[in-house]
């Protein structure tokens, strides 16, 4: 008993210490934790609204209280179905088709030697995440404008007729997807090139001594080393499995296309801001951050079973 007292006292004086000497650094995290507390936590309580037929004049603890109502009205709606398949279906194709094209961008990145021609086509791939999807999207409505839009101005070229692109449902999903992956693989190629330089290049000379060619030092050396980095984001992308981003498919889609296109962000924002249902889109957001954080949590048990760390 002694001795765990004496260890709990060691314990304390070592934290203690340790925060005496890296005082500031605390200082300067203290307004992440009160950010978060305010705008991650508190909002929580806001759960409440999912179990109740919410009155805004009542609030939320005057509204009734109507149990699992809400949830039971949910998936009695046959809509609710096509948007959760809808939002599956593209956000897997982002993964299997943004994912593996963003690690592939980053190799090939890191295997240009020229240092000029290696800036330009970087500063090209990184532009695109500066733009908000405001502008990106009239971009896109733009190139694929059935009138003046290049594309269509190239299929008429070739005899062909021009397409409004945007209002056919069977090309919506791939625009998503395209335009996703360049806007968005910037930022992710980034990560990847910071995880390669981090690989001591020793082993790369090692290698090239032993008659590796740069095919067998990217499979043997490169991929391997930046494997966590893959596990982490591969996390993050499978935790995003039932979001959406709203920015991209608001600005782009139309009625047009909502039996391909609208996915549970869109939805959510017609039912629970535009139609006034706060109780429905509480309900809606509740049952796919919980299956979130249990798609989060499997993945990442599966990663750790490949001897790959995880994020817990």
């Amino acid at each position: 008993m002694n001795i765990m007292i004496n260890n709990t006292m060691l314990l304390q004086n070592k934290a203690a210490i340790y925060i005496k000497k890296y005082w500031f650094v605390y200082l300067l995290v203290i307004p992440g934790i009160i950010h978060n507390f305010i705008f991650r936590y508190v909002p929580i309580y806001g759960i409440l609204i999912a179990f109740k037929e919410y009155k805004i004049s009542k609030g939320i603890l005057g509204s009734p209280w109507v149990g699992l109502k809400n949830f039971e009205e949910i998936f009695q709606n046959p809509y609710f179905y096509k948007v959760l398949w809808n939002t599956i279906i593209i956000n897997i194709y982002n993964i299997v088709f943004g994912f593996t094209f963003i690690i592939l961008l980053a190799l090939l990145l890191n295997e240009i030697r020229f240092g000029i021609l290696k800036k330009i086509i970087q500063t090209f791939v990184y532009l695109p995440n500066f733009l908000s999807w405001v502008i990106f999207s009239g971009l896109i409505m733009t190139i694929l404008s059935p009138s003046d839009g290049p594309i269509n101005i190239l299929i008429q070229n070739a005899g062909g007729d021009p397409v409004y692109f945007l209002g056919k449902p069977q090309y919506f999903r791939a625009i998503l997807i395209i335009s996703g992956i360049v806007k968005s693989s910037g930022f992710a190629t980034i990560i990847y090139l910071a995880a390669i330089a981090g690989i001591n290049p020793e082993m790369y000379d090692c290698a090239i001594l032993d008659g590796a060619h740069r095919g067998h030092i990217i499979w043997h050396i490169t991929l391997p080393r930046i494997m966590p980095t893959i596990a982490v984001l591969l996390i993050l992308n499978v935790a995003n499995l039932f979001n959406s981003n709203f920015d991209q498919v608001f600005t782009l889609y139309s009625p047009l296309v909502w039996d391909t296109g609208d996915v549970i962000s869109t939805y959510l924002y017609r039912a629970g801001l535009l139609e006034g249902r706060f109780e429905m889109g509480t309900a809606l957001g509740l049952i796919f951050n919980v299956i979130s954080l249990t798609l989060v949590v499997l993945t990442n048990k599966v990663i750790q079973k490949m001897d790959v760390t995880g994020i817990f």
